[in-house]
């Protein structure tokens, strides 16, 4: 199994719990994995994935160099333009530090064992793609579109943006890479027509898999709500500001009295122009004053120092939005109790593939919020 990425969003929670459930029914699974390990941070393969066999990338090192991308092993680009990111965006890496990736990836993925492999279950269309082409041919792929890299590709179609000059190459190599898999695993259904309606695919390759959820972990239960919000909000704070650390926006105990009073309204994810955060906050901002009863909208994520278009704390100063919390990143098994403390779960997402953070909440017991297209719909 190949991830580019380190982990952090839900291509790895998916990653891992489909390696899991291999293993419980004999197979054997290694896994290929960028890292980061910065301390206090999430990002650390090895421990993301313990109890699995795990061969990470390590990409600390790269983020001290003048260009991350031209470091050894270098730090990996990425589907999302995020200024002045060490992982900039594909469609703006050109040819020779696509050749250093792909030469990255191919020694990884021969000293994992790739060419002896019976499958290779590649996490998105990324260099990995080449990488495993070039050193195991004979070797069937699966590819796994979790939807960031369509996205991307949306965007050249339609004209690409500023900056993204390799766009037409970059997409170029994504269709090849999805057209050499054997099998490409999507989402949901909206995700096929997606596809397929942007690079030559049968429809017939494509396996329908939603993501799923471990029901001993995600059901409903009790917790002391008011002790949790304290413990998160102002106890040991893990929301950030742009310039700022994790813990660089905490709250005064009396600004909890909202969570006593009325249901807790929960954002889960990473701070992403796709999830239109903004958007949230600024109708949140917008009806507050027609409740009749305090209803906290408490965001949960935002990976540390990442987010695009504009931070959520900068939309709650500018909308003068109250009742907004930001509670940071928090490890997947702290969500059970995040939802128990919770009353609704909110996705404002219109183009999300799949919305794992619903069916989670929904375990749970709590209704959910979302749009009505692609995997929420």
């Amino acid at each position: 199994m190949g991830l580019m990425f380190f982990p952090r969003g839900g291509s790895a929670h998916v990653t891992r719990s489909l390696a899991r459930e291999l293993v419980k029914i004999g197979c054997k699974v290694t896994i290929v994995c960028g890292s980061l390990r910065i301390a206090g941070r999430p990002g650390d393969a090895r421990e993301f994935f313990a109890g699995l066999d795990v061969r990470p990338v390590d990409y600390t090192a790269a983020l001290e160099a003048e260009d991350p991308l031209r470091a050894d092993p270098p730090m990996h680009p990425s589907y999302e333009d995020r200024p002045d990111a060490p992982d900039r965006i594909f469609a703006s890496v050109d040819d020779e530090i696509y050749e250093h990736l792909v030469t990255t990836w191919m020694r990884a993925l021969s000293d994992a064992g790739a060419a002896q492999a019976d499958i290779l279950h590649l996490n998105h269309l990324t260099p990995l793609n080449e990488a495993a082409a070039r050193i195991a041919p004979h070797v069937p792929v699966v590819g796994h579109i979790h939807g960031t890299e369509l996205l991307m590709l949306e965007a050249i179609a339609q004209g690409a943006p500023t900056g993204w000059t390799h766009a037409e190459a970059w997409a170029e190599r994504i269709r090849h890479w999805a057209s050499a898999c054997q099998r490409l695993v999507v989402l949901s259904k909206t995700q096929i027509e997606r596809l397929t309606n942007l690079m030559p695919i049968n429809p017939e390759r494509c396996v329908v898999i939603s993501n799923g959820f471990d029901p001993s972990t995600f059901d409903r239960h009790e917790v002391d709500r008011i002790a949790l919000w304290r413990q998160l909000l102002v106890e040991h704070p893990l929301g950030w500001h742009p310039d700022g650390e994790p813990g660089s926006v905490a709250y005064m105990p009396d600004e909890l009295s909202p969570f006593a009073e009325g249901p807790v309204l929960l954002y889960v994810g990473r701070f992403t122009s796709v999830k239109r955060i903004r958007l949230l906050i600024t109708a949140y901002a917008l009806v507050r004053e027609s409740f009749n009863k305090p209803a906290p909208l408490v965001l949960v994520g935002g990976f540390p120092g990442e987010w695009e278009d504009e931070h959520p704390f900068e939309t709650i100063e500018r909308t003068g939005a109250r009742d907004v919390f930001l509670a940071g990143w928090h490890g997947h098994e702290e969500l059970s109790d995040i939802f128990a403390a919770s009353d609704v779960v909110i996705l404002p997402s219109v183009r999300e593939q799949f919305g794992q953070v619903l069916v989670e909440g929904m375990a749970c017991g709590l209704p959910a919020i979302a749009v009505n297209a692609y995997g929420p719909k």
